[in-house]
């Protein structure tokens, strides 16, 4: 029998409740009980970084957490990132470098850039693919990543 557990969160600023069983991952729960196809899973042990979704303003690997960890809590994912001006920049920088080819790391890619832009980053190559390590991409080869990157640090701080 899977035993199951009422979880209240706010998922991109909408309170959310749901029963869910305790062993569901957070990415899961995202994807297949509230509809948020947009983060993925990829290896699901938390190297690849696809899953990468906030809660309360922390990364996480969304398939290392489990829902009902996030009870109580605030999570963003990629759907929610547009409401913030510092994302749009972000991502019409990731489109103008085209630092997005198959787009199945790209909602990870841009939790995490977002965690090292609004962290205080500098526009350092080494410190962005350093931060930026456990996010795999297999299609951009990462520079023009790393290129958006430092195009909206630099704008935002322009």
């Amino acid at each position: 029998m899977t035993r199951s557990m009422t979880i209240a969160l706010t998922v991109n600023g909408e309170a959310v409740s749901a029963a869910v069983p305790v062993r569901r991952n957070l990415v899961d729960f995202l994807r297949h009980d509230l509809g948020l196809t947009g983060s993925h899973v990829g290896c699901e042990h938390g190297v690849c970084g696809a899953c990468t979704v906030t809660v309360d303003g922390q990364t996480v690997r969304g398939c290392l957490m489990l829902a009902v960890q996030a009870n109580g809590s605030t999570v963003t994912t990629v759907e929610g990132l547009s409401d913030q001006a510092l994302a749009r920049t972000l991502q019409a920088a990731f489109t103008r470098r085209n630092a997005l080819q198959c787009g199945f790391c790209t909602p990870g890619m841009l939790a995490s850039a977002l965690s090292y832009i609004a962290s205080g980053g500098a526009a350092d190559r080494r410190a962005i693919r350093e931060h930026l390590s456990g996010n795999y991409c297999r299609c951009t080869g990462y520079q023009s990543i790393v290129d958006a990157i430092c195009d909206t640090i630099e704008e935002s701080r322009a």
